[in-house]
């Protein structure tokens, strides 16, 4: 097909703050993982599906199959809805609690 470009699974974007490899990072309304680090302005390749490993409100308990939104004022992970973009679901229950900021999500990729 002479439109086709690529597959989709990953995209380089404009950072829009600096990032490292491994976080998240939200450009419009496509939300992917830093797979280097840029400063702001720089190119990144980002991964827009698959598992990851994200920080997260801290607080918050998850259950396998919640629906996962990007916080971007606090670049993380949380449940709640308003102001905030979904990004995708877990895939693994992780309690709440200071100690547990990491969480495993499932990419939607379909913004």
């Amino acid at each position: 097909m002479k439109t086709y470009v690529q597959p989709g699974n990953t995209v380089t974007l404009t950072a829009p703050y600096a990032v490292t490899s491994g976080d998240g990072l939200l450009v419009g309304s496509i939300f992917g993982v830093a797979s280097g680090t840029a400063a702001l302005g720089e190119g990144v390749e980002a991964a827009l599906v698959g598992v990851y490993e994200l920080k997260k409100l801290g607080s918050q308990a998850w259950a396998v199959g919640d629906r996962i939104y990007w916080d971007n004022t606090a670049r993380q992970t949380t449940k709640v809805t308003t102001s905030n973009t979904l990004i995708g679901v877990a895939t693994e229950a992780v309690a709440g609690g200071s100690g547990d900021v990491i969480g495993r999500v499932r990419l939607n990729g379909a913004f």
